[in-house]
């Protein structure tokens, strides 16, 4: 898992020489039985910023600069509210469906988007 990553850097850092940012990637394994939208191993990304003025705006532009370069300019990125027991605030973000470009289909329940971080 990544998390136990944040915690080493954060005791590691020297916070009187500036900010902290950091990115932990990794795989991680859960108890889950592997559907169509569920898998037992993914790969996670969780990112860190402990700096003083730093807001949701920030957080926005990072996810919309990270999904451009995965999957491309041409999806658009909406971010949701979503309850986190482990984070707050918490959001879910979603690209528009590379099947239907959001016209809605099979592949996105009819919504246009896919969840992907």
């Amino acid at each position: 898992h990544t998390s136990p990553n944040q915690a080493r850097a954060m005791e590691a850092h020297d916070f009187s020489k500036g900010p902290l940012k950091m990115i932990s990637p990794g795989r991680v394994y859960r108890r889950d039985t592997d559907d169509a939208t569920h898998s037992h191993q993914f790969h996670q990304v969780e990112g860190l910023v402990i700096d003083k003025h730093v807001t949701m705006a920030d957080l926005k532009g990072t996810l919309e600069m990270v999904a451009a370069n995965l999957f491309g300019d041409e999806f658009d990125v909406r971010l949701r509210p979503s309850y986190f027991p482990f984070t707050e605030p918490s959001v879910e973000a979603d690209i528009t469906c590379f099947n239907c470009m959001g016209k809605g289909c099979a592949v996105c329940k009819n919504t246009g988007w896919i969840e992907v971080l």
